[in-house]
């Protein structure tokens, strides 16, 4: 039973809607975000316990964590949500700014897992959803950095589940497509992409909302690697099996329209 929940990111997006969902069902939902308005939205709603917290920083999490398990007992579901995606030509973006989605998107995810991973696997139970991306599997031209952080998310669960296959600890991966949420927007205020462009005016992108219908199914069925809609799994087999025509469809939706 989930009676304590920790949701990195969790002040919007994705991250807001299961949190909120979440306190809807009587969890008390320990909600980190660096997002000072968004934070103080969420300030007072039943169930929801906002803290700013930056999860670039692991003592300030492992921190934190200490103060919410001290506060409303042990973690019984990590959700790591926090992400950021500005866009550029790797070769025009600068290492900051790459290095600093590498620190929130890989780093802060993988700081959160340290900090409640340990005591899962003591007690031999909790679920640990971890959010990725198609991207960390299907590249996109401009989106380089992003997918690099992804990529390294995704080879961190691989290798956390299997080191702990015998434990009772559930763990998903969370592979979603474009998503309607702040990161979109990150994009399309930076370098805005001509593939983003085109699924943002013709509404290619799930909704938050139905993501976490998916993750909510996929705990459900104990799914392991979850990659909801047809558009990643379509897209994440064509890169498996065929890299050279998943580059091929990268380049022609990343054209401009005439």
């Amino acid at each position: 039973m989930i009676k304590h929940a920790l949701i990195t990111g969790g002040a919007s997006g994705m991250g807001r809607v299961f949190a909120m969902r979440m306190a809807a069902q009587g969890i008390q939902v320990s909600c980190f975000d660096w997002n000072d308005a968004a934070l103080a939205e969420m300030a007072g709603l039943d169930n929801i316990h906002p803290l700013k917290v930056d999860v670039t920083d692991s003592v300030a999490v492992a921190q934190a964590v200490a103060v919410v398990t001290a506060q409303r007992g042990a973690i019984d579901r990590l959700v790591t949500c926090a992400a950021i995606m500005p866009t550029a030509k790797l070769a025009l973006q600068s290492v900051e700014e790459i290095r600093r989605i590498m620190d929130v998107n890989y780093g802060g995810t993988v700081a959160a897992v340290q900090a409640v991973i340990g005591d899962m696997l003591e007690r031999n139970a909790g679920e640990v959803v971890i959010f990725g991306s198609t991207g960390g599997k299907v590249y996109v031209p401009e989106c380089g950095a992003y997918c690099a952080s992804k990529a390294a998310t995704e080879a961190y669960f691989d290798v956390l589940l299997e080191e702990n296959r015998e434990s009772r600890v559930q763990m998903m991966l969370v592979c979603p497509a474009l998503v309607d949420t702040p990161l979109l927007q990150q994009a399309v205020e930076s370098s805005n992409p001509h593939n983003i462009q085109y699924s943002v005016k013709h509404k290619r992108f799930a909704s938050p909302e139905w993501i976490i219908d998916q993750v909510e199914k996929g705990l459900l069925r104990k799914t392991r690697v979850l990659k909801p809609g047809w558009d990643a799994k379509i897209m994440m087999w064509i890169r498996q099996h065929f890299p050279a025509l998943a580059w091929e469809i990268m380049h022609l939706s990343n054209r401009p329209s005439t």
